[in-house]
């Protein structure tokens, strides 16, 4: 008995010790557990008090009369699976005649306190079917991707969502990207991962960080083109939209619109070119939009149209040649002149980060979801690289990208550095990297390249 109570004890202390210091670990040996029992014995009472159960059907109340039994009470929505994750547990329903998805978004709060879960998500799969995921513990937290992630061409697995699903950043669905924050709020670290993640892949990465180049520079020998001021940045913009032109060239060359060709094999796009003529599709990251809307002469207003013309070319046209854009600073409205709102509208994908006030979240989400635009900024100060992502359908959620440091990220573009194409119409701004480490380089145009 007393070796009994020993064991026992030993067991309450490590499963104590694991839920303070290592969450992922209590959950995958104690908590899924406890959490399976508690849906199953709490399901019914939870369901009739979140008020997402159904009075019975006349022919249930007829059968009971008939045969002298007990009124039946009403009904909750039928479980078709409960299936533990490594973050919680996925729980899919099947909603009874009358009710709706909404319903059950709408109780996503008080079904978290109901099971005792940290965070309960719904969404709906298909007609009367609704999905429960819920996370048995913070994992925004300490953020740790899984092992196993669905990798595909031009598909980043980028930050980690609240329910414990991956947040991939995938540019043939959704092509140019804003992200949006304040200083200290995490974007240059979800920068740092979509760059790390691109390395590895055929793709041609463009930066333009007026700056002078201190973001992006460091990851130099992964960039087929790297622009440090405004000047550069307008040449370079210019020769993009010159490529993506010769692109669309090569397209209509090679559409093979004929009536004996099936209407799959018609090109419209680059990715229905075969693929060894296929054009290399490129990534264009823009560091501080600001800096390349803000103007304080004539000249440089002149010089700020062009940019920002060439960069609303690109965001219109530019999905079919190959050509991606993703756009980060610290505000993005209309105050930076002519052509913004235009540029933001062809944005699809949405990112903010902590932002200072309501009306730059509004920037990011105000034409999506208000409800984006609360939880934005509600973000707090201390947990940097929590940000809220959102795309044109009003879908959102929070994410965490995983902490990537700028050595880490200059390792892996040195790694796959043989992989930077070279593209003839940038070669211009092929950035000339030193063989040696702390050798000093200036970004700007030159008419030779260096690998």
């Amino acid at each position: 008995m007393a070796r009994l109570s020993v064991v026992l004890l030993l067991v309450v202390a490590t499963a104590l010790v694991l839920r303070w210091r290592r969450p992922a670990w209590y959950w995958m040996t104690f908590g899924v557990t406890f959490a399976a029992l508690r849906v199953s014995v709490r399901y019914a009472s939870g369901m009739d008090a979140c008020g997402l159960t159904v009075p019975p059907s006349r022919w249930r109340l007829a059968l009971s009369r008939m045969s002298n039994r007990p009124t039946p009470g009403p009904r909750a929505p039928r479980i078709l699976r409960l299936r533990p994750t490594r973050t919680g547990l996925v729980l899919r329903l099947k909603l009874r005649p009358g009710q709706d998805a909404f319903d059950v978004s709408a109780t996503t709060d008080r079904l978290r306190h109901s099971f005792g879960m940290y965070g309960v998500t719904a969404r709906e799969i298909r007609s009367g079917v609704v999905e429960l995921r819920m996370t048995g513990y913070d994992v925004l937290k300490r953020v740790q991707m899984p092992a196993k992630i669905d990798r595909a061409p031009m598909r980043i697995p980028v930050a980690l969502r609240e329910d414990g699903a991956v947040h991939y950043r995938d540019y043939r669905a959704v092509p140019h990207g804003l992200t949006l924050g304040a200083t200290e709020s995490g974007k240059s670290v979800y920068q740092r991962n979509l760059v790390a993640g691109l390395a590895a892949q055929d793709v041609a990465l463009v930066g333009i960080d007026c700056k002078q180049g201190v973001e992006l520079f460091p990851l130099a020998r992964r960039f087929s083109a790297l622009a440090d001021n405004q000047d550069t940045a307008l040449d370079l913009l210019e020769a993009l939209v010159s490529h993506m032109e010769s692109v669309y060239q090569l397209i209509r060359e090679q559409q093979r619109i004929s009536v004996n060709i099936p209407d799959a094999e018609i090109a419209a796009d680059i990715w229905d070119l075969a693929e060894d003529m296929r054009p290399t599709p490129v990534v264009v990251l823009v560091d501080e939009v600001a800096e390349l809307a803000l103007f304080a002469s004539k000249e440089e207003e002149k010089r700020r149209d062009r940019i920002i013309t060439a960069l609303v070319r690109l965001a219109q046209l530019g999905r079919a040649a190959g050509i991606y854009l993703e756009i980060c600073g610290q505000r993005f409205g209309s105050e930076l002149g002519n052509g913004i709102t235009m540029l933001r509208a062809q944005l699809t994908g949405r990112t903010a980060h902590r932002v200072n006030d309501e009306t730059s979240a509004n920037m990011a989400f105000g034409d999506i979801s208000p409800d984006a635009v609360l939880a934005a900024i509600q973000i707090p100060t201390d947990t940097p690289g929590i940000a809220v992502a959102g795309d044109s359908t009003g879908g959102w959620s929070r994410i965490r990208a995983p902490h990537t440091s700028l050595r880490e990220a200059v390792n892996l573009c040195s790694k796959y550095a043989d992989r930077t194409p070279d593209l003839p119409a940038l070669a211009a701004f092929r950035p000339a990297v030193s063989p040696s480490a702390s050798g000093a380089v200036r970004l700007t145009k030159a008419s030779t390249a260096t690998a």
